[in-house]
């Protein structure tokens, strides 16, 4: 018997010394992810950290085109008032819950009824969700709905276990469960996210990795450090200005393509009284400070010239940018004159909230030197990204400057931000006539009649400025040599199937 024992426990011990050696990667992302909750996030760190934690019903791949994941198949059905979808069988969540329609319905439904809510605009007139079989959901509509697809796409399709549906913003997030390749071991605020692997994803085996952990860091020295002394293995984002040195580097590899975000000034029109300012009450001052700013020269200094100057939502290159509607050059001379005539014969003072990250405050100084030339005072207060988005939120803000990663479809960036009472319209920007065109857009299924509507909304919104674009980023992920599979999405997320370490 003693003989048989100690047999088996060197089977045992052959087993596990020529098992593979655990893996953990080491993300580094340029912020600190608000609420873990994808029914009330709106940070692209939280994005980052959902990517690798759940799964949603439709995917998006490298050529922005939509492939299934959760959801295998999908078909429009009633002139485009509703929705089949036929789910993936045999998919688990964290808890050990097992994903079918009527789990699906639930987690859609928290979506649609979850007080404050930031996903509820991007289902539109979803009106009502319903299990038509084990493993297919039906979402009828009030009308036809184009930008759904690409809404489920994104945080609005991500399903989480209908034990958990329950438990909303910090209660959800202290325990997440999701049907992704990872599930949640534990957050330290402002430090990591760890996440290990779970052994019952449906697509285990593109998945190379036991652990990952997340670390904010904001400085973008320190990120190119990090990644070149190993420190970590991806990078969410590295600086435009290190790509030549992280380049030259071969324990360095940099994956880039042209980017779906766009970055702006915000300004607080309506939302309280920070709003009460020369910039939040006339739309001339607004159009001044945009005529005092230099984009091309921003970009270039800035950012070495790899980003795009843009005034859209979308980059000039992009079908949905209006081009009669073109990039603004400066000119001093007509910003100072919009100011005369808004009476202001003083200098005008702003404050000016930014990202605690390099990229902001490098660009937020150059703004704050080119404003000055034009008679502002910009006051730059530089805050913790997710601090900043509770204070637009809740209008604690006079300016900001942030970026919005972009979707596939243009509804995604401009309902969310401009339609009167929206969850993402921190500003409380309102205004009837580009309301009816941007539900005119969303409504309709013909092309056609969606780019006009879209420019007619355009016109509305370039003319009131309750959004300053300045520029489009390009994807800049960096990684370890030694990664294999690393891949760069339009939308910036950092898909972790198929990754491995060499070595």
């Amino acid at each position: 018997m003693r003989r048989s024992r100690l047999a088996l426990l060197g089977l045992l011990a052959g087993f596990w010394m020529g098992a593979a050696p655990a893996q953990t990667l080491r993300v580094g992302i340029v912020s600190d992810p608000d609420v873990l909750d994808p029914t009330l996030s709106r940070s692209l760190a939280a994005r980052q950290v959902f990517a690798a934690m759940c799964d949603k019903l439709i995917e998006v791949d490298a050529e922005l085109r939509l492939v299934p994941q959760l959801a295998t198949a999908w078909r429009w059905e009633e002139g485009g008032r509703s929705l089949v979808l036929t789910l993936r069988p045999e998919v688990r969540f964290h808890d050990g819950a097992v994903m079918d329609a009527a789990a699906v319905v639930t987690s859609l439904r928290r979506h649609l009824d979850t007080p404050g809510s930031t996903r509820r605009g991007e289902l539109g007139p979803v009106r009502e969700v319903a299990a038509t079989g084990p493993l297919e959901v039906m979402l009828r509509l009030e009308q036809p709905f184009a930008p759904l697809l690409a809404a489920l796409s994104d945080r609005a399709g991500m399903i989480v276990s209908p034990r958990a549906a329950g438990r909303v913003n910090q209660d959800f997030a202290r325990e997440p469960a999701c049907a992704g390749p990872f599930r949640f071991v534990r957050r330290v605020a402002q430090d990591r996210i760890e996440l290990e692997r779970f052994p019952e994803y449906w697509n285990a085996r593109a998945i190379h990795f036991d652990r990952v952990v997340y670390r904010p860091i904001t400085d973008s020295t320190v990120m190119a450090a990090n990644l070149r002394s190993g420190t970590i293995e991806l990078a969410e984002r590295v600086a435009a200005t290190d790509l030549p040195e992280l380049r030259a580097d071969r324990r360095v590899q940099i994956a880039s393509v042209p980017s779906l975000n766009s970055v702006y000034v915000a300004v607080n029109v309506a939302n309280g009284p920070r709003a009460d300012t020369p910039l939040g009450r006339d739309r001339r001052v607004r159009e001044a400070l945009e005529l005092s700013i230099d984009r091309a020269a921003l970009v270039q200094v800035a950012f070495d010239g790899q980003y795009v100057p843009g005034n859209q939502s979308v980059a000039p290159n992009s079908p949905n940018y209006v081009r009669a509607l073109p990039v603004p050059g400066r000119d001093l001379a007509r910003a100072r004159a919009l100011l005369r005539e808004a009476g202001i014969t003083d200098r005008v003072k702003i404050r000016l909230s930014v990202p605690n990250t390099s990229e902001y405050t490098q660009a937020a100084e150059i703004i704050q030197a080119m404003a000055a030339e034009a008679g502002f005072d910009v006051e730059l207060q530089v805050i913790e990204t997710a601090t900043l988005l509770r204070q637009w939120t809740g209008g604690d803000f006079e300016s900001l400057l942030i970026a919005w990663s972009g979707r596939l479809d243009l509804d995604g960036n401009l309902w969310g931000f401009n339609a009167c009472g929206e969850s993402l319209n921190g500003g409380k920007y309102c205004s009837e006539e580009a309301d009816a065109a941007l539900r005119e857009g969303r409504g309709s299924i013909g092309p056609a009649q969606r780019v006009a509507a879209y420019e007619r909304a355009m016109r509305v919104l370039l003319a009131d400025r309750p959004y300053i674009y300045l520029w489009h980023s390009r994807v800049l992920h960096g990684g370890a040599s030694r990664l294999e599979g690393l891949r760069a999405v339009p939308d910036g997320l950092l898909r972790l199937q198929g990754l491995k370490l060499r070595g």
